[in-house]
Order: C-alpha cells, then structure tokens, then sequence
C-alpha cells in the first residue's frame, strides 16, 4: 500500500511539471509555409513578361555587335586556313605580312569582345535591376496577401522534398502579369559600372552572359 502511495505521489509530481512546463512554455507560432522557383521568372514561355521584353530589347541592340564579331571570326578563319595552304609555295615575306595581319585581326576581336561582353553586363543590369527590385517587393506582397509566413527560393536553397502544393510558381507568375503589363516596365537603372547581381531572394530573372 505504501508503495502504491509513492508512485501515485511520483505520477502526479511529474503530471505537475508537465502542466507547469506547458505552460511557461511558448507555443511556436502556426507557420504557412511555400516555395518558388525564381528561375522560372525568366522562362522564354511561362516566365514574367517584364523579363522576357527586357531580354529581346537587350538582345536587340546588341545584335548588329555580335553579327559584327561573328563576321570578324569568320574572316579570321579564312585568312588561317589560306596562310596554311600557301605557306609552301609563296614568298615567306608574303606569309610573315599575312600572319601579322591576322594576328592583328586576332587582337582586334579580342580586345572587342571584351568590351561589348563590359557593355552587355552594364546594359543588362541597368534594364533588370529595377525589375528584380519590383519583382521582389511584389512577391513580399504577394505572400503577405496570402498569410504565407515563411517563403524559400528553391533556385537558392535545396529542398530535398516539397509537396506540389506548395509551390507558388505558376501563380505568381500569373498575378504578376496581370498586375503588371509588359509595356510599362520600370526605368532603366543609370548606366555606371557592372554591378554584381544582387542576393534578394525570389528575385533573379537576370542572365546578362552574352555576346
């Protein structure tokens, strides 16, 4: 009988300090959980109308410099593959000039490539800037609607597994073509110096890589 008081006293000591436990104890917080795939944002079918036009303006006007280079490459081999074949029955003279003309050639292209690659990283950030910046308060906006608690880039973070649900992807895209038309897209940043690509998450339609 005595040891049935003890474990009986033991029982409710440890049912009092779960009690007590519970509560001094902080509920955490209910969270709404979602994940997005920014790099869907700049997809050339379903992605964010803003970036794909932002894109084909950048492209544009950098065409004529990347048909520009291509013909130079062409040309410069050309005058390789002809120095080659006539190296043994011309003069040498003849095929030390044409070699420092394609050397010079060869130079030329480099020193080209190099500053139109300087100007399309320029040009590149200062068109999506702005728009990675609206890109990005419209997502906090569109998950604050939403009650979504806590959002995660899954172009940035690895996520092992997600159920479909989850995903707010398509559905952004979709509300932020229609409450943002691809005509009336946000100044151009002022053209300085490249700038590094900004780390906001949810935010990243950028690819400036080419010519």
């Amino acid at each position: 009988m005595k040891v049935l008081r003890i474990i009986v006293a033991a029982a409710a000591v440890a049912a009092f300090a779960i009690i007590v436990q519970t509560q001094t104890r902080p509920a955490p917080p209910p969270t709404n959980v979602a994940i997005i795939d920014s790099s869907a944002f700049s997809d050339d079918k379903a992605g964010i109308a803003r970036v794909m036009t932002a894109m084909q303006q950048i492209e544009l006007k950098f065409q004529p410099l990347r048909t520009e280079l291509r013909d130079m490459r062409e040309r410069l081999g050309t005058m390789r593959s002809d120095i080659q074949k006539k190296r043994q029955v011309q003069d040498q003279k003849l095929t030390a000039q044409q070699t420092e003309a394609a050397d010079r050639l060869e130079v030329d292209i480099k020193r080209k490539a190099e500053d139109a690659q300087t100007s399309y990283q320029r040009d590149s950030m200062a068109v999506l800037q702005p728009l990675q910046n609206e890109i990005g308060t419209a997502l906090t906006a569109y998950a604050q609607s939403r009650g979504i608690t806590l959002l995660i880039d899954v172009n940035r973070v690895p996520i092992v597994y997600a159920a479909a649900n989850l995903d707010i992807t398509k559905d952004f895209i979709a509300d932020y073509n229609r409450t943002h038309p691809a005509g009336a897209a946000p100044a151009a940043a002022p053209a300085t110096r490249p700038a590094a690509t900004p780390a906001r998450p949810g935010a990243s339609p950028s690819r400036p890589t080419r010519p």
